[in-house]
């Protein structure tokens, strides 16, 4: 496929993450403002709203009366492809909406965007290959690098739909008990290691009741965001025995502003890599369902320019995202509208290609040197962390924005009296 092009100047150029191909939708606002609906278009965002109330959609019952997508997720896949149908044709070149359209057009540089969606509930897996082996040579060494489960089953843990925050929001350092490997106790105290950890996270869709298969699974897919799933390494490693990631994944989770569709991603599919043990049949590779997308993550000290720190793609994933929600459904756990599933963190066998600081100094004992001349093991205060991610078509580009957060001091000890 090349460049559609559109009468939205903006979204003819190459460089630019949105261009007609993509049409992601979002919320935003502008001024005081009620938040709204809309869809990025170049530089511009196309007001939904405004586009439902002017007659120009043909649903039943209005869908855009609210400031999230979930009603949208909930009317199904014909649906999703029916307004991807009407919106592309409304602003392609030549299209006769022109003139009434450009009213509702909007600079992105005017608009606060803010989450997207409703998120239902969060989970979090751990499905890059490369990940899980560099973490567990650092932890029990290169033979039981992957625990027996791991090739059989993407593993994952339920977190904090609470705590999932939209790109730009400022992330505050964590409390929490930490315990060095020679002392006799913990202490509670701001923690040392915090991380980022570069995912992608896929907005399910449509509901389940009961196990859904993996081609069921993708259909439910909405769409999928930039996702930076902050983690307090010191806490996790002592807590994480015997039930896993609690606190230490509790203080945030941040995704990019727009919900990037599967209609727009279709082009770039691709398959999982070979499997080194050969899944159960609910589980199965039935085609093509990761995706050829171009990831980078920058490290900027405050005030500073930025560093790239890492490049991979998310074509390194071991599992796809409807292997996870196929096996998240295998135990009859419903699915819901705004659920959302991070990938686990994405890297790949380069160093350059680790998704997270943990993996990039090796546990400390490697640190980074950035383009300032300054090093890092761990992200420190003042740190602005941002996540860029892309599809790169003929010509023209399907990006996802940029995922981003700031690290801000811990606060006083919050039960000092």
């Amino acid at each position: 496929m090349t460049l559609l092009k559109s009468w939205v100047a903006s979204a003819n150029n190459p460089d630019t993450d949105f261009p007609l191909n993509n049409l992601p939708y979002g919320v935003f606002s502008v001024g005081g403002d009620d938040p709204r609906c809309g869809v990025a278009i170049g530089d511009m965002i196309l007001d939904v709203q405004a586009v439902e109330e002017a007659g120009l959609l043909p649903f039943d019952a209005p869908m855009f009366d609210v400031p999230f997508w979930n009603e949208v997720m909930e009317e199904g896949p014909d649906t999703w492809a029916t307004l991807r149908t009407l919106l592309t044709t409304m602003l392609a070149e030549g299209a006769p909406e022109q003139a009434q359209l450009k009213p509702m057009l909007t600079p992105q540089a005017k608009a606060e965007m803010h989450l997207p969606l409703l998120v239902a509930e969060y989970t979090d897996f751990y499905a890059g290959k490369h990940h899980a082996e560099n973490v567990g040579t650092m932890f029990r060494g290169p033979e039981n690098a992957l625990p027996p489960n791991w090739l059989h089953m993407p593993v994952g843990y339920n977190g904090r739909a609470s705590s999932v925050v939209i790109s730009g929001t400022d992330i505050r350092r964590p409390w929490g008990q930490l315990k060095a490997p020679d002392a006799d106790a913990p202490i509670f105290a701001p923690c040392k290691r915090f991380d980022l950890e570069l995912e992608m996270g896929a907005i399910v869709g449509q509901p389940s009741d009961g196990p859904v298969t993996v081609d069921e699974a993708d259909a439910m897919i909405f769409g999928y965001v930039l996702l930076n799933d902050w983690s307090a390494r010191d806490i996790q490693a002592w807590e994480y025995q015997p039930l896993g990631p609690f606190q230490a994944k509790a203080t945030a989770t941040s995704i990019s502003p727009w919900i990037v569709t599967q209609a727009a991603l279709a082009p770039f599919r691709c398959n999982t890599p070979s499997r080194e043990k050969e899944l159960l049949p609910y589980l199965k590779d039935t085609g093509p369902m990761l995706y050829d997308i171009e990831l980078q993550v920058t490290l900027a000290p405050e005030g500073k320019q930025p560093t790239t720190i890492s490049r991979t793609n998310y074509k390194e994933m071991y599992y796809s995202s409807a292997q996870q929600l196929a096996h998240h459904s295998s135990s009859g756990c419903p699915m819901t509208p705004g659920d959302l599933l991070g990938s686990g963190t994405i890297s790949g066998a380069e160093k350059h290609q680790r998704g997270a600081l943990l993996e990039l100094s090796w546990g400390g004992k490697e640190p980074l040197t950035l383009d300032t001349g300054e090093q890092r093991s761990f992200l420190e205060d003042g740190d602005t962390l941002t996540l860029k991610g892309a599809a790169q078509g003929d010509g023209y580009r399907i990006g996802f924005g940029t995922c981003s957060g700031t690290i801000l001091p811990a606060l006083p000890d919050p039960y000092a009296r």
